[in-house]
């Protein structure tokens, strides 16, 4: 690698702002989840599947159900905002129980908040300090490190699990559904 690509590969990174790695990031995996939850409710609906049943299905006995997955793939996004702006961020909490149909409203809902987002707004995040409360536990982020070692790799697994939980129930998906809008160009 010459000098020059190396010198480029650090602007491009320190160019990123917090809204394109963060909002950036939770739009393009809260699309794919869209895309694969409506493909799941196709592929149910066509093979005559319950969908109540899907929501309490877990991948493994000591796991969270889809439902849960679910939820997460909202509170590791959009909740992540509202925690950078709150300064405070811990386990989902107040999420109702919810149907099949209700999860991907819910899911659908919070893409179009985040793509409401002014990204100047989330930008002057930058810098500041979240706080990961668990009962007495306190861990203490800036909010690019919170993004990018707390809330990304948490919705990257709770996706992930929520796609995989339909795979297992014969949902025809590939990697393109679970992907959604990539940003291209540059």
């Amino acid at each position: 690698m010459t000098a020059n690509a190396a010198e480029k590969i650090l602007e491009d990174c320190i160019a990123t702002s917090l809204y394109d790695m963060s909002v950036g990031s939770y739009l393009q995996m809260l699309g794919g989840a869209v895309t694969f939850l409506d493909k799941g409710a196709s592929h149910f609906a066509d093979s005559g599947i319950e969908p109540a049943e899907i929501v309490s299905t877990s991948l493994y006995e000591d796991m969270a159900p889809f439902h849960f997955q679910t939820v997460c793939i909202v509170h590791q996004s959009l909740g992540a905002i509202n925690g950078m702006q709150q300064g405070e961020f811990g386990p989902p909490s107040g999420y109702p129980q919810m149907d099949y149909a209700g999860l991907q409203k819910l899911v659908a809902d919070a893409l179009d908040e985040l793509k409401a987002l002014d990204a100047d707004d989330v930008n002057e995040l930058a810098g500041g300090e979240v706080i990961f409360k668990l009962g007495e536990t306190q861990i203490p982020f800036s909010n690019e490190n919170f993004v990018m070692s707390f809330s990304l790799p948490n919705l990257y697994f709770h996706a992930t699990t929520a796609y995989d939980i339909l795979r297992m129930k014969g949902v025809p998906l590939g990697k393109r559904d679970f992907l959604g809008p990539m940003r291209m160009g540059s």
